[in-house]
């Protein structure tokens, strides 16, 4: 019985805590945007090996135009 005098006011401040940092996080925007995270996992931003990169004027473009010493 004597734990419930320590146990019942911690529980309240972890509580509180949570509650505070739940409206800190929608309050600062963390739950804007919910789609983009999902999504972002099916497009692959990465160029395949092998492939030209997609700006022309990005030094790996001017590498790739030179013809190679084979």
């Amino acid at each position: 019985m004597e734990s419930l005098y320590l146990l019942v006011p911690l529980a309240l401040v972890f509580l509180v805590i949570a509650v505070r940092v739940l409206f800190w996080a929608v309050n600062s925007g963390q739950y804007d945007d919910l789609n983009t995270e999902g999504h972002r996992i099916l497009f692959d931003d990465d160029p395949r090996p092998g492939s030209p990169p997609a700006d022309p004027s990005s030094p790996e473009a001017a590498a790739s135009d030179k013809p190679s010493d084979q």
